[in-house]
């Protein structure tokens, strides 16, 4: 069985593909997150996704089905207890969470807050769900005329804290995040992230710096990039990858600054001499455009990612294995602004494939992680089924 050098693996944050099974448990049914961005679009133009095998999953509005699909292809179902970031790439790695994150759609509780500002001296302004750009708009002044933490949250398990470099330099605000990690432990928060969130500007032209920084739960177990690490093997972590595992397993971490500069960064990582992967989360889809309900980004984000996909087949090299999956789903049309309940589609792409098939579906995430691992003969996780085998 051929065995592959490197393994690129591209995640599509929130690109869902229709309804899980279990869709309507998680208030999600009807749930389709690129059925419903094609038809706002009146079709997507992703004609090089289209090559691979996406229509071929299932009919997306405006994208032929490939008679000879480049890639094999299949969906994929969740198998964890959840539909966040965090779950959905602890689970391609090979775990299964049992306990969702919790969100907080009605601010923090005023134990965790009390806590908060007994540790750091400081009021707390906000508390409730926003967009980190609004927020300082609306409380930007008042923050930096008090030196309240502006705190708040998102539809993800996520307690994000905002302040101004000249109120709060950013190693003080990581330190106030480092203790709101630590007290956020406790099982019966449960939060995925605490992010820091420096901002600089005057009131009116307020602006988020670079200078972010995620404080993550570390993964409920080892994960196959641990496994890959301990063997000497390279995992060359792009976007907030990194940030979503806490750096386990991680050997090289490179941050983006949107999904162009995370295709940027893919191909640069082509370019290298290495034996492992290259790990890519795409945000921007999610972040930008899902939360924000905006069908009509969404789409375009799309197409803009289908315009780069030619330069990563391009440097494909016969013992590259390419693998395009996503997280979860966050269809811009459904209600509320939270992720979706939805299968996720799943290409793998190698020079050798003559005629891409259709693949079982897969019953959990994890079985990318089982593949990965029996690529490089590593210690398998205990959920998953390799498809190794199939793609050859």
């Amino acid at each position: 069985m051929k065995q592959f050098k490197r393994v690129f693996l591209v995640v599509m944050d929130s690109v869902g593909i229709g309804e899980a099974p279990d869709a309507e448990r998680f208030d999600d049914k009807g749930a389709d997150t690129l059925g419903h961005i094609a038809d706002h679009m009146g079709g997507l133009k992703m004609p090089n996704m289209g090559a691979l095998g996406l229509s071929n999953i299932r009919k997306i509005k405006g994208i032929d089905a490939a008679e000879s699909p480049g890639a094999h292809y299949t969906t994929m179902v969740e198998a964890s207890n959840g539909k966040d970031t965090m779950t959905g790439h602890w689970e391609i790695m090979g775990l299964y969470i049992d306990q969702p994150f919790r969100t907080f759609p009605d601010g923090f509780p005023d134990e965790l807050l009390k806590e908060i500002k007994e540790k750091t001296g400081r009021d707390i302004v906000g508390n409730k769900p926003a967009s980190g750009t609004e927020i300082i708009k609306e409380l930007g002044e008042h923050h930096m005329n008090t030196g309240d933490l502006i705190i708040y949250t998102s539809a993800d398990s996520v307690l994000q804290i905002a302040a101004h470099e000249e109120v709060i330099p950013p190693e003080e605000l990581y330190e106030i995040c480092e203790l709101c990690r630590e007290l956020t432990l406790d099982e019966k928060y449960m939060i995925g992230r605490v992010i820091a969130r420096p901002f600089v500007g005057k009131p009116g032209a307020f602006e988020r710096t670079s200078n972010r920084h995620d404080y993550a739960l570390k993964p409920f177990g080892r994960t196959v990039m641990n496994e890959m690490k301990d063997a000497g093997l390279d995992v060359i972590a792009l976007g907030k990858i990194s940030d979503i595992y806490d750096g386990e397993g991680v050997t090289e971490a490179i941050r983006t600054t949107d999904n162009m500069d995370g295709m940027d960064q893919l191909v640069k990582s082509m370019d290298k001499d290495f034996k492992g992967m290259s790990f890519l989360n795409l945000v921007d889809f999610d972040a930008k455009y899902g939360h924000r309900r905006d069908p009509q980004g969404y789409g375009e984000a799309l197409e803009a990612y289908d315009e780069r996909l030619p330069e990563v087949l391009d440097k494909m090299q016969d013992d590259d294995l390419l693998i395009i999956t996503a997280d979860h789903g966050n269809d811009p049309v459904h209600h509320g602004t939270d992720h979706t309940r939805e299968l996720v589609p799943l290409l793998v792409y190698h020079n050798g494939i003559q005629k891409g098939q259709e693949l079982e579906q897969r019953q959990t995430f994890s079985d990318i992680g089982a593949t990965v691992s029996e690529n490089f003969s590593i210690q398998m996780p205990e959920h998953g089924k390799s498809f190794l085998n199939e793609i050859n």
